[in-house]
């Protein structure tokens, strides 16, 4: 019922001309994780979680990283044990089946398209922001969707296709890139900790938690540290960005278990630091929904100059987000159109990059379409109910394989994997139920669609079925 599965030998070698280069060691998978990680969820979705649970949306960061921490571990665990591009769904078509794969997939197209969409709306407002503070007014028209009373954010869609654009020139090349920004990113987010601190007042902490803990609807919006919870979520995962690269690893069984656990660490690290010392330095009705929070903070304190080179740093370093996430999301469509589930056309290696080229353009494009569009809080919660379904695939992946194959050599071994396996998928499940109703139908309305597509077309085409099919055939002969 749940479609054929396919063996970890064949999921981790294959065909000449499909096969993606391998060119990155784990300071580019560390940089890949926390180049994701750390992105518009801190320096954007702070100010939205405000909003939802008030001071207590530091609580909030803290169980959405617990959340990720059980993934995680869960990830560094299949990652390793299928060195394979696709993470999830790779996973997901080993351990359960195509449909399931298919499904997890499908989500994972969301979540990394949406993801990056989301970032680029983020930038366009630290860019706004930026370029406002120097005396330059652009068009409100040029800066918004319809929502918004305009047109376009332009700037969204220019950042959208100019990562495309570097994709598009080699993973190396853009890896390397990548490690730079993370570096600039760091040392903002140090900045502003250095300088806010100081400013902490505990009378800022008072209610701490002004809607209570659950997710509940008042005034027609959710409220609570699990909505907050749920939203903020967004700012910790891109780790699983990690384990799409891991064809890609030099040697995977080390570099995939560094990148995937060392990015969360350093990031949860920072992630509490900056969130304490924001909500700290000023009451959160202000930080509510301001489209740059950090700057804010500083603008508040009197230090402009520092709000200005925050504002610069985040519009240098932020496209890191957007790198990784196009990155993702263009290797998981490489994987289904190399499998067969979508049109293997589209799983073309540039032979002088050694990239999917094909899918990183139409994928950059779609993400354009998205960012100059939609409202951040929109797109990224949809992209939350993407990345929770693949989440809880991946603590189910592994323990079934724990079960089914308990001998197989794991180069890196989850603690406690029934524990983990178990906690993860109960702790996505809590924050998924808690999105908003919307978010929900349309995450539902998305799946509904990719499976009439796959029953249409994918399970008809996949090179599984075929194989599956054929080997019936050679048994009734």
């Amino acid at each position: 019922m749940l479609g054929p599965r396919k063996s970890i030998e064949r999921l981790s070698h294959r065909e000449s001309g499909h096969s993606l280069a391998k060119t990155l060691s784990w300071p580019h998978l560390i940089a890949l994780g926390v180049g994701a990680i750390v992105g518009t969820g801190i320096y954007t979705l702070t100010g939205v979680g405000a909003e939802r649970a008030g001071p207590a949306v530091i609580l909030a960061f803290a169980i959405a990283g617990a959340v990720c921490a059980c993934a995680a571990l869960a990830y560094a665990e299949m990652a390793t044990l299928i060195p394979a591009a696709g993470s999830a769904y790779t996973f997901s078509y080993a351990a359960m089946g195509e449909t399931v794969a298919w499904v997890v997939g499908w989500s994972l197209i969301l979540e990394y398209s949406l993801a990056c969409s989301t970032v680029a709306v983020g930038w366009s407002g630290y860019l706004v922001g930026w370029i406002e503070a120097v005396g330059i007014h652009l068009p409100h028209v040029l800066l918004v969707g319809p929502h918004g009373g305009g047109i376009v954010n332009l700037p969204a869609v220019v950042i959208a296709l100019g990562v495309m654009g570097m994709l598009i020139a080699g993973t190396r090349e853009s890896a390397t890139l990548n490690i730079i920004l993370v570096i600039i990113k760091l040392a903002a987010l140090s900045v502003f900790v250095i300088i806010a601190l100081p400013a902490f007042q505990t009378g800022n902490l008072h209610p701490f938690m002004p809607y209570g803990f659950g997710s509940t609807e008042i005034a027609g919006h959710k409220r609570g540290v699990m909505a907050a919870a749920a939203i903020v979520f967004f700012a910790f995962y891109g780790f699983d960005a990690v384990a799409t690269s891991a064809e890609e690893a030099k040697n995977p069984g080390r570099d995939l278990t560094i990148g995937i656990v060392g990015s969360m660490v350093v990031c949860t690290l920072i992630y509490m630091a900056v969130a304490v010392t924001a909500i700290g330095a000023l009451p959160f009705q202000q930080l509510a929904n301001s489209p740059e929070p950090l700057a804010l903070v500083l603008r508040s304190l009197n230090q402009p100059m520092a709000a200005y080179l925050i504002a610069l740093a985040a519009v240098i370093a932020l496209p890191s987000v957007i790198l990784v996430m196009m990155y993702g999301q263009s290797r998981v469509f490489f994987v289904m159109a190399r499998d067969g589930l979508l049109p293997r056309s589209l799983a073309k290696i540039s032979p002088r990059t050694g990239a999917p080229t094909r899918i990183t353009l139409m994928t950059g494009i779609s993400i354009a379409v998205v960012a100059g569009i939609f409202r951040l809080d929109e797109i990224a919660e949809l992209a939350n109910a993407g990345t929770l379904i693949a989440f809880m695939a991946v603590g189910a992946c592994l323990m079934i394989l724990r079960r089914r194959s308990p001998d197989l050599p794991r180069l890196f071994r989850c603690p406690q994997p029934m524990v983990v396996g178990t906690l993860t998928i109960a702790g996505c499940a809590y924050l998924l139920f808690s999105l908003p109703a919307s978010t929900l139908t349309r995450f539902g309305l998305w799946n509904l669609i990719g499976l009439a597509f796959y029953g249409l077309y994918g399970r008809l085409s996949s090179e599984a079925g075929r194989e599956r099919a054929a080997e019936k055939a050679d048994a009734g002969a």
